[in-house]
């Protein structure tokens, strides 16, 4: 099986990895609805290919960074992946924040997730209606880039880290 677009971008990145999810729910898969009937799971041994990987990059220090805005009351997807979050993304390496949106209002966002690679390439995630992946873009322009940033650096600056956020 071939790499995917964001591990080889990952395997490359040499300083920083900012990742801003901006969604209430994402594809519905049976792991998700496996966490909905109660039966629930070690991320770590469901996905220890994550684990590897981003544990590998910040083994070689990088800055693994991930800010999620998130509604409140939390969608039941975003309870999942609040009760995974620990498991999965903080054991890999990660560090974790949340931003209820209405605290948000003030800030300028693009209009889809994103990773963000050593500031200067952008890997957008697209997504249908229905939170299904349609697709990825890699961007390189510098003016999106910035914005990247600068929207990634806003909504750390007022997030609440994993281990203070109560999902309300």
């Amino acid at each position: 099986m071939a790499d995917s677009v964001f591990e080889n971008l990952f395997r490359s990145v040499r300083s920083s990895a900012y990742h801003l999810e901006m969604r209430d729910g994402y594809g519905l898969d049976d792991d998700y609805r496996q966490w909905v009937r109660g039966d629930r799971f070690d991320p770590a041994e469901r996905w220890p290919w994550w684990i590897e990987l981003i544990g590998s990059g910040v083994a070689r220090g990088v800055a693994v960074h991930r800010a999620r805005v998130v509604s409140e009351p939390v969608s039941p997807y975003v309870r999942y992946e609040y009760e995974l979050t620990t498991g999965h993304n903080i054991k890999a390496g990660e560090e974790v924040r949340w931003l209820p949106r209405r605290r948000a209002s003030g800030l300028a966002l693009p209009g889809n997730d994103f990773w963000l690679f050593d500031g200067t390439t952008v890997l957008f995630n697209h997504f249908a209606g229905n939170g299904t992946m349609t697709g990825e873009e890699v961007v390189m322009d510098p003016v999106v880039a910035e914005l990247c940033a600068a929207a990634f650096a806003a909504v750390w600056g007022l997030a609440v880290p994993h281990e203070e956020y109560q999902p309300g």
